[in-house]
């Protein structure tokens, strides 16, 4: 028999000492219905149903808060006896993070985080995130460098090759390893003015390839040196104040005259001295 109770007010129902006590009320129905809003003001709800359906499209937590964005906030899901699974907003980084921690539900701060991986799809379009698979395999892509000849560099493809192109100095570069990438100087070096050692008292060296020799078509100057180099068994050949030979240039081996330091003889003075020694 169907029955209706309908009041002027309020209608309370309480059982012992309220809220504060320990008795229950218990509705014994295959349905309840309530067609107006329902509020809880307790601190927990619990739901033991095996399937929830929300019609609302978006769903709200952390409601009582009024700060900006100071509190962390998210969905805890229960795993037995592992680890809490988490998705969270974390409000001191500024992020959200994906994985599980050791924190219980009932916290309001997230102290312990172990990050998860999350499986996606292959991405679409731009804004989609990229897969590891994505990255590895991906097809080149261009960056244009400012201020460089408008010079290209192409990154990526099957062969791992960084080309520079438009200049005339540096042709291509090869990844040889994870962390290292190999210049190939293919063309001439030009519109070059120095070159100097970034080492502190370190050596320049000039190097050929094979038996080829160092060239110099030009000009080769010399600066004073206040003294003379150390002797070692690799000839030295420097500049300082002229002496007999006439010419200031001088060379130093280890292997000749006991490593002491000698100077080439200019024409006049050779011819001077054939002169002198008849």
């Amino acid at each position: 028999m169907a029955k209706t109770l309908r009041t002027s007010g309020d209608y309370t129902i309480t059982t012992g000492t309220g809220a504060s006590g320990s008795n229950t009320v218990f509705l014994d129905t295959k349905t309840t219905r309530v067609q107006g809003d329902l509020v809880v003001d307790g601190t927990r709800t619990e739901l033991n149903t095996a399937t929830m359906s929300i019609e609302d499209q978006f769903i709200e937590v952390n409601r009582g808060n009024s700060t900006a964005d100071s509190e962390d906030s998210g969905i805890f899901f229960n795993r037995g006896t592992s680890n809490h699974g988490l998705l969270y907003w974390d409000a001191g980084d500024d992020e959200f993070q994906l994985g599980t921690s050791t924190n219980a539900p009932s916290v309001t701060a997230i102290t312990n985080m172990t990050l998860g991986n999350l499986a996606i799809a292959e991405p679409a379009q731009s804004d989609h995130a990229a897969t590891k698979s994505y990255v590895d395999t991906t097809s080149a892509s261009t960056i244009q460098i400012a201020g460089d000849d408008s010079s290209v560099v192409s990154i990526g493809g099957s062969t791992d090759t960084l080309q520079l192109l438009g200049g005339t100095n540096i042709s291509n570069t090869t990844v040889v390893g994870a962390d290292s990438i190999t210049f190939n100087l293919n063309n001439d070096l030009t519109g070059i003015t120095s070159i100097t050692s970034d080492a502190s008292n370190g050596n320049l060296t000039l190097a050929t390839n094979g038996t080829g020799d160092v060239v110099i078509n030009d000009t080769l100057t010399f600066s004073a040196a206040a003294s003379d180099p150390t002797a070692t068994s690799v000839t030295k050949i420097y500049n300082k104040t002229v002496g007999g030979g006439g010419t200031g240039l001088f060379f130093i081996n280890s292997a000749v005259s006991s490593g002491t330091a000698g100077e080439l003889i200019s024409k006049s003075k050779a011819t001077a001295l054939a002169i002198a020694l008849g």
